[in-house]
């Protein structure tokens, strides 16, 4: 059976993290992912306590995201906290509306950055890729769109199929699960709420209670070289509900 990771952004309202562990644990996750408000200002000694706290509940925080510029000002610290922490990906998670390319040569100078930016994670021994949204599934001036230029511009970096999100920018998941399938070293597993539904969640839902097919993408999914399936939903209003529906449809796939 598939090791079921969490994203714990999906928990950020639902304080304190150790709760959650505990429930993430009881509920049958192995994995947890981070992102920079968890760790970015910890020293080594809260760094070392949060690993305590994760340990203490059978769970491992495999993955993490951290932001483009962290990555390049603080290889480091950047370095140090997967080490602690016991990751084995590190992840590009986002680029702000106001920093990103407004054209196709925009984001192939970013694919670059990301494939230079790559090199001292890479050569520790970690997976460093890219995480995506929607906005780089929207057309250009160009015809091609931005994830295309992100990967021409990076063609040793992974992907972290963030398979709503795609859905989401209009792409057909199953063929971007095939065209560059080969870069998929981990997914995002979460669910589009029915049209006019769940408003008060952003639209998203708990998975396998919306609309993504996620029993076919799974088995499609499983041909890749992914290694971490993440449970993530951008805006629960119940964090129990979320954290035991999710797996449980889950281990149905």
């Amino acid at each position: 059976m598939t090791k079921l990771s969490y994203q714990l952004y999906s928990a950020r309202n639902f304080q304190p993290y150790s709760a959650v562990f505990e429930k993430l644990g009881k509920a049958g996750y192995a994995e947890v992912e981070g992102f920079g408000g968890i760790y970015a200002d910890l020293d080594d000694a809260g760094l070392k306590s949060l690993r305590a706290e994760l340990d203490k509940n059978g769970l491992v925080m495999a993955s993490g995201h951290f932001s483009p510029d962290f990555l390049e000002r603080e290889v480091q610290k950047s370095l140090n906290i997967a080490r602690i922490l016991g990751m084995d990906s590190i992840y590009a998670p986002h680029l702000a509306a106001d920093q990103r390319p407004s054209d196709g040569a925009g984001w192939l100078a970013f694919g670059k950055r990301l494939q230079e930016m790559s090199k001292p994670y890479k050569d520790a021994g970690y997976e460093f890729g890219w995480h995506n949204h929607d906005f780089e599934f929207v057309k250009l001036a160009d015809g091609s769109l931005p994830i295309e230029r992100i990967f021409e511009g990076a063609p040793d970096i992974s992907w972290e199929a963030d398979i709503a999100w795609v859905i989401r920018g209009d792409g057909d998941p199953l063929a971007w699960i095939e065209k560059p399938g080969s870069r998929i070293t981990s997914v995002h597993v979460k669910d589009i709420a029915p049209a006019g539904e769940a408003k008060d969640e952003d639209g998203w839902a708990d998975v396998g209670h919306g609309e993504v097919e996620w029993a076919k993408l799974i088995a499609a999914l499983r041909a890749t070289k992914a290694k971490h399936f993440v449970v993530e939903h951008d805006n629960p209003k119940d964090i129990d509900r979320n954290i035991s529906r999710s797996i449980a449809s889950f281990q149905t796939y």
